[in-house]
């Protein structure tokens, strides 16, 4: 008897070594391909002894080439760990329970790195299962932000770290593209010194066209990859997030799914001061409980960002929010696509807002200024806007595009790129 339990513990392990041999050959790859000289603000921030920790955010913002450079830079040197990505065909027949159980058992590996867990089925219960069962492993996954742990049925919240990874900021992309190390700005500092931080940036030649760029091509970290095809990415981008993502994770029908893209049509090409749920739902000829629905799902995959009114009880509950496409290299790509002219001013506020939120920073849209921060307000436009709908607030600015230097109550638009 013990003979065939040597046996039979010898053939599982044989079998799970050669079953998994292909998923060892991607990782091993993926990892000796990744570029370590360049790290996203967030490399920083995932602290890899906790047991379990979530990165999410939109398609393309560069989520696992942060989990390869956390395994290749961050973990000890005689740590074991093993990446893989959930939505591979080896988990339409397999449990991932049982895959961690056996790399754990057979071959002691302690760190598992699991990318679009979002597209596998009961992916909370098994992680919960993963964590309640092995207190020496730790776990990092990935996903759509769809994914949010407050709302899944086993309360993976209490045990997770979750964070979230935005595209480039404009610090990033200089950073990046240009070969600068230049640090991000706390939001406080940006407010009381801003004259402090724009001349350590003057140095650089073409700032405000360096910026330009930025805002139509910059927030996808895979631009100088294919520059040529680079719109026609984020469509592709846009069609798995709508036919894999939502329609998995939502269980939404084919037909259905139509409408999601003309949403973004629809939001891309309006200002935002005039989206309702009325005008929209009229237009996609379905009711507007169903459009604010569909709404909600884009804002939950990063594909559309809402910001609601600075007020309080009933009001708020009145005013509608100001909703935009995500962000505006992503609302570049679908005016591009639509054959649109793009809305400055929607422009100048988009980035405002997605510069801000990257910065873990709530904004409200209010009416003194266009937003209100912390106490703070903000009157959004080009190098003339004046000050006279601040109302002569004391902590009320102006934020100028087209400006380098900042003045009395005066901030340069490009400067809130610099918060993360």
């Amino acid at each position: 008897m013990v003979l065939d339990y040597i046996l039979d513990v010898n053939k599982i392990f044989w079998i799970t070594f050669l079953t998994i041999g292909f998923l060892r050959e991607i990782y091993h790859g993926l990892l000796d391909a990744v570029v370590i000289d360049k790290h996203r603000y967030l490399f920083d921030q995932v602290d890899l002894s906790r047991r379990l920790t979530g990165i999410v955010g939109a398609r393309g913002v560069g989520k696992t080439t942060l989990m390869l450079q956390l395994i290749k830079q961050k973990l000890p040197h005689d740590s074991k760990a093993f990446y893989v990505s959930a939505d591979n065909i080896y988990f339409q027949d397999k449990k991932l329970f049982e895959f961690v159980t056996n790399l754990y058992r057979y071959e002691n590996i302690d760190y598992f790195f699991i990318d679009e867990i979002h597209r596998y089925q009961n992916w909370d219960q098994e992680l919960k299962n993963i964590y309640d069962s092995f207190p020496n492993i730790k776990v990092v996954f990935s996903g759509s932000s769809s994914i949010d742990l407050v709302k899944g049925s086993y309360d993976l919240s209490r045990r997770a770290t979750l964070h979230t990874l935005y595209g480039l900021s404009f610090r990033e992309y200089l950073n990046f593209y240009q070969g600068l190390t230049q640090p991000k700005v706390f939001f406080d500092d940006l407010i009381n010194n801003p004259e402090q931080i724009a001349n350590s940036l003057l140095k650089l030649p073409m700032l405000l066209g360096h910026f330009q760029k930025y805002l139509a091509y910059g927030y996808y970290p895979y631009y100088q990859e294919d520059t040529q095809g680079f719109y026609e990415k984020i469509h592709q981008s846009i069609d798995k997030a709508v036919h894999q993502d939502i329609a998995n994770f939502y269980q939404l029908k084919t037909q259905n799914l139509v409408h999601f893209k003309r949403i973004l049509n629809f939001l891309a090409t309006i200002p935002p001061g005039e989206f309702s749920i009325n005008s929209l739902a009229k237009n996609l000829q379905i009711d507007n409980k169903t459009a604010n629905f569909y709404v909600g799902i884009l804002v939950e995959i990063m594909l559309v960002r809402a910001v609601t009114a600075q007020a309080g009880g009933n009001k708020l509950l009145r005013l509608p929010a100001k909703v935009f496409i995500d962000n505006t290299t992503l609302l570049t790509a679908l005016n591009s696509y639509l054959g649109e002219n793009l809305d400055v001013g929607t422009i100048r506020e988009l980035f405002f807002l997605q510069s801000v939120a990257g910065a873990n920073l709530l904004p409200f849209y209010s009416t003194t200024g266009d937003y209100a921060i912390k106490g703070h307000y903000f009157e959004i436009g080009g190098k003339h806007k004046s000050h006279h709908q601040l109302k002569r607030e004391q902590n009320a600015f102006v934020v100028r595009d087209g400006i380098l230097h900042p003045s009395h109550k005066t901030l340069p638009l490009y400067l809130f790129g610099f918060l993360y």
